[in-house]
């Protein structure tokens, strides 16, 4: 479960209601003191998520301490579905990261974009006239006003960027297959839309996967 309050609110009713023997915990920030004493009420063992959990696949990052792991448990979790394919994961969420792992389970690693939130934001906090315009909208092809040439800048410029990315990839990898997930909904065309598995708990399944992997190893 996410925890957006910084408190894991509701994790022990949650936990309560299923019969759990084992969890995994991974995070891009330190935990806050309420969400490591919520932790602690647990009664089954943790696994602690880091750049030196036991992976199911070959990680090629050259600075794997740096490394998201929500970054990490998306290609993991996207590999645990098609296993032995080139494939791109992109995650469109605060920011909008593109993973790549082969057909052979090496995962090179990817890039970090600004999401469409953070986009939409920093043309009105780094401007001195621009209004802050939200994401819901008309998109025509080309603004006719402030507010739609905004929205449109933003949310085709997303667009051709990950459409230019599937078509780099591809060049590189014929046969790659691309998973989206993530929390902003992005319209393609039918050509790109066709060629695109969306699953929006592909970190979750990752996690999931990196604890069975690890639950394997110990017997």
């Amino acid at each position: 479960m996410r925890s957006e309050d910084g408190k894991l609110s509701g994790l022990k009713a949650f936990v309560e209601k299923h019969n759990f023997r084992c969890g995994i915990v991974g995070s891009v920030r330190d935990l806050t003191a309420d969400e490591e004493k919520a932790l602690a009420c647990l009664q089954f063992p943790l696994l602690r998520f880091t750049h030196d959990t036991p992976i199911p696949i070959t990680n090629r990052y050259r600075s794997p301490e740096t490394l998201g792991s929500d970054r990490l448990a998306a290609v993991i979790g996207a590999s645990s579905l098609r296993p032995g394919k080139d494939l791109l994961i992109i995650d469109a969420g605060t920011c909008i990261t593109y993973e790549v792992i082969d057909a052979r389970g090496n995962y090179w690693g990817g890039n970090i974009a600004p999401g469409m939130q953070m986009r939409l934001r920093a043309l009105h906090e780094f401007t001195a006239r621009l209004p802050l315009v939200d994401a819901e909208g008309e998109v025509p092809g080309m603004g006719y006003s402030t507010e739609t040439a905004i929205r449109s800048g933003v949310l085709r410029g997303m667009k051709y960027e990950i459409e230019g990315y599937i078509k780099s990839m591809r060049s590189k990898f014929p046969h790659l297959e691309i998973f989206l997930t993530g929390g902003d909904n992005i319209n393609f065309d039918k050509n790109i839309k066709n060629l695109i598995f969306t699953d929006r708990y592909i970190v979750p399944r990752g996690l999931n996967k990196i604890l069975d992997y690890n639950e394997r190893l110990k017997e």
